[in-house]
């Protein structure tokens, strides 16, 4: 089981990643992030800390980790085309946690290499 305080930890242990509060970017790219849940649909969405966002390397990626375990990793319509998937904090163990954030930075950090 992971909290928002794991992801921190080991995000910013990957080299350039800078926290601006629970959002984590290594060269201006988004590493991981907190959900912004709808909880009401005539309201602002709102961060929800137990659940992170990651970039995946493709929708295939994503597809896979839900079919892996559809109760840790999910998606909703915002995310709908865009390489990136949900988790659970409470869900997945470090470990998990620790390839999937080291997975983000790696794509994230290849946006820059690409430009």
């Amino acid at each position: 089981m992971a909290d928002i305080n794991d992801v921190r930890r080991i995000a910013l242990a990957l080299p350039d990643v800078v926290a601006d509060g629970q959002t984590f970017r290594v060269n201006g790219h988004l590493v991981a992030w907190p959900w912004m849940q709808r909880i009401d649909p005539k309201k602002a969405r709102v961060a929800n800390p137990d659940v992170l966002v990651v970039r995946v390397a493709s929708e295939l990626d994503k597809q896979a980790l839900m079919d892996l375990d559809p109760a840790a990793f999910f998606t909703e319509p915002h995310y709908d085309g865009y390489a990136a998937v949900l988790i659970d904090l409470a869900r997945i163990g470090e470990p998990m946690l620790s390839k999937l954030l080291a997975d983000s930075w790696a794509l994230a950090k290849a946006k820059r290499r690409r430009r």
